[in-house]
């Protein structure tokens, strides 16, 4: 979830492209160059990126590419779950995880900046209950939980 010192973060990003990759092969969706860059770059990194973010990553390997079309990636790979967009920071993490049910709750470092997620399906039906209870019809839930990380909460016993 969170980067920790045995994190082996090149087979998390390694991993993300091959399920991307397979994904989109198997639900014939096109995996454009452009697509595959922006979800490299937001793969270097669990900590959530603007568009425009990404967009600066991406002119330091080369030219500057338009708005709209990090955009549109990023739309793409959203709707095909290989992103999330974090609400309250208007960023972008990618999605390391293959869940294809249950909610998404996003853990939200305060300290370093860093998101990590977790999927429980025990969520659905308390969520599902409380729209129900107030006549509301959910399309979408996101639910972000802030606090500190492991780390962030090591460094800061070590410090006190």
């Amino acid at each position: 979830m969170f980067e920790h010192e045995d994190h082996d973060h090149a087979r998390c990003e390694s991993g993300a492209l091959q399920r991307a990759e397979a994904t989109c092969a198997r639900r014939k969706v096109n995996f454009t160059a452009q697509r595959r860059r922006v979800l490299e770059k937001l793969l270097e990194s669990h900590v959530p990126a603007s568009a425009y973010d990404i967009i600066d990553r991406l002119a330091e390997d080369g030219p500057r590419p338009a708005p709209i079309t990090v955009y549109r990636a990023l739309d793409f790979l959203a709707q095909q779950g290989f992103v999330h967009r974090i609400e309250s920071r208007n960023a972008y993490v990618a999605c390391c995880h293959d869940h294809e049910t249950g909610e998404v709750v996003f853990l939200l470092c305060e300290k370093c900046g860093a998101a990590g997620e977790a999927t429980s399906a025990d969520l659905a039906g308390p969520i599902a209950t409380i729209a129900a209870q107030a006549g509301f019809e959910p399309r979408r839930s996101v639910l972000e939980i802030r606090g500190l990380c492991a780390r962030c909460q090591t460094q800061a016993g070590a410090t006190a």
